[in-house]
């Protein structure tokens, strides 16, 4: 329940009794300097990423811009934001060099918010404004999409690239197309190449709706389109402590957040836009790159791949939380032993700078304030364990001319995770101490495993011939597994182990 005795958090608030103190050591000069970024997407991530790093450079004068938000839908935060003048407090907490962290601090990179359905007019105009140069944007995975029914004259049009595509062309006509108006556009959306995709999209649309072939030179010549890679965990809104932390900090907030330490921005792009955005100057962790293939395939490999083989592993061995894990003596060597003995020697980078970033995603994982739940993070597992840790395996194979043990555990332990006879609400039902679960996944996946285990539960198929038909999926694996010398016969004595022994003791044998 609020505390209806504490002030709001807004300007007057921030001027009158916080600027100066810890929680907003900085000057009034910051909350007045010029609009220069157009931000689509007013959520969590972008405010405890994007718009800390504004504020942390206008803290020290080095960038001296702040961003006008746009609610891309109808549902948002637009409202909330602007009734405190789009001021908020961030939360950082987690465990950097072994010692507990946990920061607080009122972010003023924002100037407002508009909404894209009512204030479209307003978004426009912002395209005539000289001094705004940048874009940045968070509409997560499925914003970045091609929409055939979009037109220029839609208030707004439906998807994000048709409304930046809008933007653009109002920007290109109020300049009459000159080069030093165009934008430096930098998607945060995680999908492959965001930026070329963006790109791609937005010149169809303009193709689409007979623009001039002037503009989509313009597009080509003027415009910067970045490909990035974002790392931080971001838990937002903290509903289970609001009330502890708002009488911490003496004001309420409606518009709280809060997310772990650390944070990686990797970006394609070269030394006079890294000027133009000088993250540098402030310490901040932001790398510009010729090609951010290398630092995606780090992540996807190390972080990801962490996770998604230790899912069933830690699951059936009775923790339930990414952090318990860790500090489990019998998981937790798991993990190490898989990030640094099989999945390590697999990259073509620096091992004193892959073993680096492991270490960092060990204090990561054991994060006090992060409640991380392995049964969420197993959504999808038979995908995931395809893109971030077959690959492993694979080169594993390839370089050593021997399995991985650890990694082929994993993949053991993800079929007897997915150990389960009925589907009921599109999850298949499996059991852990004889409690049900629920596995999600996309439904031939879930069809496959309960038809599987039920053959098997008849005594249609024996182990071995349960193994080979997973191995043998293509569809999960993109190639028959059983071509893979050993494979089979170790999967299927790690499974054995597994369902005979138990996980604990299966990890004990392995271990």
């Amino acid at each position: 329940m609020i505390d209806t005795a504490l002030p709001m958090l807004d300007k007057k608030l921030l001027e009158e009794e916080l600027l100066g103190t810890e929680i907003a050591d900085y000057s009034a000069e910051v909350l007045n300097y010029s609009e220069r970024v157009l931000q689509i997407g007013e959520g969590n991530f972008l405010r405890a990423f994007v718009n800390w790093m504004f504020h942390e450079m206008n803290k020290e004068g080095v960038f001296k811009g702040r961003a006008v938000v746009v609610q891309p839908i109808k549902e948002g935060r637009v409202s909330n934001l602007n009734k405190q003048d789009s001021l908020y407090t961030l939360y950082l907490r987690g465990i950097e060099d072994g010692e507990v962290i946990n920061q607080k601090e009122i972010i003023s990179s924002i100037s407002r918010g508009l909404e894209a359905n009512t204030d479209w007019e307003e978004v426009l105009k912002l395209a005539e404004k000289p001094e705004m140069e940048f874009v940045v944007s968070n509409t997560t995975e499925a914003g970045i999409v091609y929409d055939q029914e979009d037109k220029l004259t839609d208030t707004p049009p439906k998807s994000y690239p048709a409304k930046l595509a809008a933007y653009l062309y109002r920007r290109f006509e109020c300049f009459d197309g000159a080069k030093d108006k165009g934008m430096v556009i930098i998607p945060v959306e995680l999908i492959d190449r965001n930026g070329d995709k963006l790109k791609e999209i937005i010149i169809k649309l303009a193709k689409d709706w007979d623009l001039p072939e002037e503009f989509i030179a313009w597009i080509e010549e003027a415009n910067y389109f970045l490909n990035t890679l974002v790392d931080r965990i971001v838990t937002g809104y903290p509903f289970n402590e609001v009330e502890e932390l708002e009488e911490e900090l003496g004001y309420h907030d409606q518009n709280l957040d809060t997310g772990e330490i650390f944070h990686l921005w990797v970006i394609e792009g070269d030394e006079q836009l890294k000027e133009r955005l000088p993250f540098h100057k402030v310490g901040l962790n932001v790398k510009w790159v010729d090609d951010l293939t290398p630092y995606r395939t780090t992540k996807v490999r190390i972080l990801n791949g962490a996770h998604t083989s230790t899912v069933p592993v830690s699951y059936l061995a009775g923790i339930d939380l990414v952090r318990d894990a860790v500090n489990d003596e019998l998981v937790g060597e798991f993990i190490k032993q898989a990030v640094f003995e099989d999945i390590i020697p697999t990259l073509d980078a620096d091992e004193q700078e892959l073993e680096s970033f492991a270490n960092k995603i060990f204090d990561r994982f054991k994060n006090p304030y992060i409640d991380h739940k392995w049964l969420d993070i197993s959504l999808n597992s038979t995908s995931k364990f395809k893109t971030r840790v077959l690959p492993s395996l694979v080169k594993y194979i390839e370089i050593k001319d021997e399995l991985p043990k650890r990694l082929v555990f994993a993949l053991a332990a993800l079929i007897a995770f997915y150990q389960g006879t009925e589907i009921r609400d599109n999850k298949l039902v499996a059991t852990r101490d004889d409690k049900e679960y629920l596995i999600r996944d996309n439904k031939e996946a879930l069809e496959f495993f309960c038809q599987l285990w039920t053959d098997y539960e008849g005594e249609e198929i024996d182990l071995e011939g349960l193994v080979k038909r997973v191995l043998a999926n293509q569809d999960f694996w993109g190639r028959d597994l059983n071509d893979l010398a050993n494979l089979t016969e170790q999967v299927e004595s790690y499974l054995l182990q597994i369902i005979s022994n138990g996980m604990v003791n299966s990890l004990k044998v392995l271990l």
